[in-house]
Order: C-alpha cells, then sequence, then structure tokens
C-alpha cells in the first residue's frame, strides 16, 4: 500500500502547527496501524494525527475519528466506534502479541475483546466499567471482535447499571459470546494436559460440548449438575459448537432441567476392536481419570503405581452403507462380554499374556457380531449409553443372501 499522500498530508498538518516531525515515523506509525491492527487508513491518518496533535501539545484543533457511540449488538465488521461497557470477564492471553484478553459487556450483549501489546495501552480490570474511544470492530473466523489499539482512548467510567444476559438456547447457540443455562449430563476422559475438563451440556433443546482450560483457579462443573452459565465463548471447528468456559462465569441452581435425550440408533456388524480397548488402566488422581501407558506412566501425573483398572471397548460398526465409531463403557462391556470387571483383572494378574488375553476374549465375543446401540453421537464418535446383540431370522438372511446373489 502506498502511504505517500496520507503521509504528506499528515506533515503539513503538524508544520502547519509550528511543528516538524520525520516523515518515516508517521508511515510506520499508519503502517502499524493497517497492517498489524487491520484499521482502515482514514481512520489510521486520524488517530496517527490526534496522537502528534497531543505529543506537541496543539489544542486548537483535534482530528474526530472517535466513531459513533453504539451498543455492542449495533456492531458493524470494520467500523471504528465508541462504546461504554463493563469487563465480565479476563482470560490468559494466548501468545506474547496479546497484552490482554476479555469479555467486553452491555445491557445489549457481549463482545470479545483484544489488547496488542505494542499498543502499550493501560490494562483494564475485571468487573470495571470503561468507555473506549476509537476502538475498531473487526471480524475473526466469523466471529465480531473489538480490538484495542495505540489509538485507542480507555476511560474508567462509574455506573451502577446491572447487566443480565439472556439464556440462549443450547439449540440457538453461534459463534461468539452466550450465556445458557444447562445441565452437566457427561464427563468424559481429557484428552489434553492442559484440559481440566470437557463434557457435555445439556437443556430442552439440545446438546453442546464443553472445555475448560487449566488457567488460574478455574474449578470442574459437577456432573449431573445445573448451572447458570454467563459469556462463554462458543467456538466452532467444522460445523460443530463448543462451548469454552474459561471467560464464563457459572452458578450452581438448585433445580433440574429435562435434558433432550438426542440420542441416536445404530445397528450393524462389529468389524474392529481398536487398540485401548479391554481392560485399562487410568490415573488415580482427583480429576484426572486418563488412561495410563502399559509402564503405569500418565502424561500429566507421570508414574501412578495404584492405579484404578476400567473395562472398555472401541471398535467400529458398519452396517453396510455407513460405519460408526464407538465408545463403550464398562456396563455395557460387561453384558456383551460376560466378563466383569473383577473377572477381567484376575485373568490379566494370572495369565501369560496379561491383559492381551482380556482383549482377545472381549474380542471373540464381539467380533463379527450384529449389534444395536444407541448414545450421543459427538464428534463422528457415537458415546454408547446402550448396546445389545441383534438376532436375526435365519429365513430373512437367506432371502437377503439370494437376492443379493440373484443381482451379481
Amino acid at each position: 500500500m502506498d502511504y505517500s499522500d496520507t503521509v504528506e498530508r499528515v506533515s503539513q498538518k503538524i508544520v502547519s502547527k509550528g511543528h516538524t516531525v520525520d516523515t518515516s515515523r508517521i508511515e510506520q506509525k499508519l503502517k502499524r496501524l493497517v497492517e498489524e491492527f487491520g484499521v482502515p487508513l482514514p481512520e489510521a491518518e486520524r488517530t496517527v494525527t490526534n496522537e502528534l496533535y497531543r505529543e506537541f501539545g496543539v489544542t486548537t484543533e483535534v482530528a474526530t475519528g472517535a466513531g459513533d457511540e453504539k451498543e455492542i449488538n449495533q456492531f458493524q465488521n470494520g467500523e471504528w466506534v465508541t462504546t461504554e461497557g463493563k469487563v465480565v470477564a479476563l482470560s490468559s492471553p494466548p501468545s506474547a502479541a496479546i497484552a490482554q484478553t476479555g469479555i467486553f459487556a452491555d445491557k445489549s450483549g457481549a463482545i470479545r475483546f483484544v489488547t496488542w501489546t505494542k499498543a502499550n495501552a493501560p490494562l483494564m480490570e475485571k468487573n470495571k466499567w470503561y468507555r473506549l474511544e476509537s476502538a475498531v470492530v473487526d471480524e475473526f473466523r466469523g466471529v465480531l471482535n473489538l480490538k484495542i489499539h495505540s489509538g485507542t482512548v480507555i476511560k474508567e467510567i462509574d455506573s451502577q447499571e446491572n447487566i443480565q444476559p439472556d439464556y440462549t438456547p443450547i439449540d440457538n447457540l453461534s459463534p461468539g459470546v452466550g450465556s445458557v443455562k444447562a445441565k452437566v449430563i457427561q464427563e468424559w476422559d481429557t484428552t489434553h494436559e492442559r484440559m481440566l475438563q470437557s463434557g457435555l451440556l445439556g437443556d430442552e433443546s439440545g446438546t453442546i460440548k464443553f472445555v475448560i482450560w487449566r488457567d488460574g483457579d478455574m474449578e470442574k462443573l459437577t456432573p449431573g449438575s445445573v448451572y447458570s452459565i454467563y459469556y462463554a465463548l462458543v467456538d466452532e471447528y467444522q460445523g460443530r459448537l463448543s462451548l469454552n468456559l474459561n471467560t464464563a462465569t457459572f452458578i450452581p441452581e438448585e433445580e433440574d432441567i429435562e435434558v433432550t435425550s438426542g440420542e441416536t440408533s445404530f445397528s450393524g456388524a462389529f468389524v474392529h476392536m481398536a487398540p485401548g480397548s479391554g481392560l485399562i488402566k487410568r490415573c488415580p488422581v482427583e480429576g484426572c481419570n486418563r488412561v495410563l501407558s502399559r509402564q503405569n506412566y500418565c502424561p500429566v501425573h507421570e508414574i501412578q503405581p495404584d492405579f484404578v483398572y476400567d473395562l472398555r471397548i472401541k471398535g467400529w460398526l458398519d452396517d453396510g452403507q455407513n460405519a460408526k465409531e464407538l465408545l463403550i463403557q464398562r456396563e455395557n462391556v460387561e453384558k456383551l462380554t460376560n466378563l466383569t470387571l473383577e473377572q477381567a483383572r484376575e485373568i490379566a494378574e494370572n495369565n501369560p499374556l496379561g491383559m492381551d488375553e482380556v482383549f482377545l476374549r472381549m474380542r471373540d465375543q464381539v467380533l463379527g457380531k450384529y449389534l444395536s446401540c444407541k448414545g450421543r453421537e459427538i464428534e463422528h464418535r457415537i458415546l454408547v449409553s446402550e448396546c445389545t446383540f441383534d438376532t436375526y431370522d435365519p429365513a430373512i438372511l437367506a432371502d437377503l443372501l439370494n437376492r443379493a446373489g440373484g443381482e451379481q
């Protein structure tokens, strides 16, 4: 981008006030606003001019460009705004390039804000109200964000206004910031050492995955409990929504919610039992529950000699047209294999093949058999709540085979 005309205009304004400034410095400031922060060039020109006026103590003229004063629900991508609101959440910056990030809210809505390190802007405090002048609204992955740059004026203000966000039914959530009243209906094994908790939330309209990352004094949700959850980040990945609760405030509620089942049914032949099935060992550290390696190693808590045994089956069910990945937990594993946890443990401790023997016996019970399973389908995997063997009328099966042969 050619900045020469803009640099010249800013330089002439400063010269007309009896001061001089290095034009390369003007260009550097403009490039930083436009190329690093996505500020439109006309707004960047006004910002740089205002900065230089303040630097040289010019009070007879002030360049405009703070943007129209708007509420959050009126923001549009690419515009320059002045707004007043409350910092309702702060979260750890994902990189050194970001000085501060969190949620800024008013009575009309909420938006994620980002303050760049290079902006050298004063940091805001949680639960305080501010007036932001000359902030920039931009879009990242289809979601509006509020960017605070070096030209943004931040003023703490007094306000007694009480803002209470409305709940959104889970089925109506969209990427951005959302608030829900929901029940914790499942807690999953964590898949990353930075992850504190993940699982499934539900309300009368649907279900959604949630995650809480290890950050400061974050606490886990209690399975089976209902929470009011305010200002969660609603993320989207490959068309699926999830809630990041690290920015959220969650309050336990003394009530229950009738959660929609959201279950799917699938029948077919069990065609593959994957590694990680059979008798497994879990980390005994409270809140962890990760599956240990053969050497009893937890990726977070290292060697755990006092592990806890568990049963599970991971595998694939195929109906001839589609295949579904299954995750079957202990209760249903025991029913399908006629092998209890205690029996599996005894085999592992006394058989020369150890845990491999358990795997082989369980595989022999289910591989190639027809199963009917119910459960919630999350990220292409069915988390099985019920699973039974299917039986077929031999006459019907013979008829199907004859028809298949006749079509060849």
